[in-house]
């Protein structure tokens, strides 16, 4: 049988393992229905989270890894850093989880501030901390970070994997390309991201692959002061951003 002459074939995906909805959603075209379903679930999503988030108040989002422990340098620094955001009026947002993400809405739990998780579904590591007052969970890693950003008038990022580096540089790249306003990006653990920083001046910027001003974006500290220093002075001096107490009627038949 010549090639002209031969059957057509389709390619299969593999069959999926159960509970595997997200990686089914990414492999690839399905049947029409089951598309239209997930667009749903995914909107359903979004809307759950953008109306549980609607009444936060001005927040800023810590970056950071799960897998540190309460007697880690790096625990006791986002405790720090969420502390001193809550008691400069700042609502605390992070994964949920913990480490880190613990750790920093511990500091704003402690300190009297408004503490939130946005937790994801994983088989390992992520379960929420105990810290949090309010407390959404997610199937989808694109829309919980989306959540993220959405509230968010700064960014902290502690030392982290590759689920931090993601998060920071996506945050950067929204940045750079205006989606998001030039919101401050704070870098804490100097000895962790310093030779980061390196490789950007070395590498990126020496053979014009980003500009000066992108790198300008990102602040270096290891002091929980300096960082909630930047955030308070960019809010209200760049952005504008006023304290005032509004008295805010949730409704139930919007999921608020």
């Amino acid at each position: 049988m010549t090639q002209q002459q031969q059957p057509h074939q389709e390619w299969q995906p593999q069959a999926a393992e159960p509970n595997d909805s997200e990686r089914l959603f990414l492999e690839g075209p399905h049947e029409r229905w089951w598309e239209l379903w997930r667009v749903l679930r995914i909107g359903w999503e979004f809307l759950r989270g953008f109306r549980k988030l609607h009444f936060i108040g001005p927040c800023v989002t810590v970056f950071g890894s799960a897998r540190v422990l309460e007697d880690h340098p790096h625990y006791a620094l986002a405790r720090n850093v969420g502390a001193g955001l809550a008691r400069a009026g700042f609502t605390v947002m992070t994964g949920g989880g913990p480490g880190v993400m613990e750790a920093a809405n511990r500091g704003a739990h402690e300190a009297g501030g408004v503490s939130i998780g946005c937790n994801i579904d994983l088989p390992d590591e992520q379960s929420p901390n105990r810290y949090v007052d309010w407390f959404l969970q997610f199937h989808y890693f694109f829309v919980r970070k989306v959540m993220l950003v959405k509230y968010s008038y700064a960014f902290v990022v502690l030392p982290g994997g590759f689920g931090t580096l993601d998060e920071v540089f996506e945050t950067a790249t929204l940045i750079q390309t205006g989606k998001i306003r030039d919101f401050p990006i704070v870098l804490m653990g100097v000895e962790f991201w310093a030779p980061l920083l390196d490789f950007l001046h070395r590498s990126l910027l020496a053979d014009g692959k980003i500009r000066q001003q992108d790198l300008d974006r990102l602040t270096l500290t290891d002091s929980p002061e300096e960082a909630v220093a930047i955030i308070s002075d960019a809010a209200v001096g760049r952005f504008g951003l006023t304290y005032v107490h509004r008295a805010h009627r949730r409704r139930w038949w919007l999921f608020e």
